[in-house]
């Protein structure tokens, strides 16, 4: 199959934009190779971004009245301009995916883990994969390879040849 997997560009964008949420989600996924190959600078290119921009935070004081009646500052953390930017830019790149209730939890607390998160998966990009790979780019000395693709062999039926791709 060719480079353009043999759909239309909206389909074909489609397609990489679902499988860059599920890889990004669940940290690996099985499609055939050359899905795979275009998968992954898709996926490199929003993990670098989140990487450049994850540190920019601004921290600013807003004055609340506590339950005595009493003005108080209170710290508030916000993103600044530069992770607004590339929070917007993932946002547009990655489908938004929610968080489900693990076996066993009860209501209560998947409603308390999950009540200050809006958007999970960018979350989850911001929160884990960025600090991780930036910290391994630090180590060595190397940005990019964030990916790798496993091959599997033939799939019955249309003879496909398949792969694994999984976040290092």
């Amino acid at each position: 199959m060719n480079a353009k997997h043999g759909r239309p560009t909206d389909q074909r964008m489609a397609v990489i934009k679902n499988q860059a949420s599920y890889l990004l989600w669940e940290g690996r996924i099985e499609t055939t190779v050359a899905k795979a190959k275009s998968l992954r600078s898709y996926a490199e290119k929003i993990i670098t971004l989140a990487m450049d921009s994850y540190l920019d935070v601004v921290k600013t004081k807003k004055p609340t009245v506590n339950a005595k009646g009493v003005t108080v500052e209170k710290t508030i953390i916000v993103d600044g301009p530069m992770k607004l930017a590339a929070r917007r830019a993932i946002m547009a790149k990655v489908y938004d995916l929610h968080e489900v209730k693990t076996k066993g939890e009860s209501k209560r607390s998947f409603t308390n883990r999950t009540k200050n998160i809006n958007h999970p998966l960018v979350e989850k990009i911001f929160n884990e994969y960025a600090p991780k790979y930036a910290k391994r780019a630090k180590e060595l000395g190397q940005r990019g390879g964030y990916t790798r693709i496993l091959k599997l062999g033939p799939r019955s039926g249309d003879n496909a040849e398949m792969a694994i791709i999984e976040l290092v």
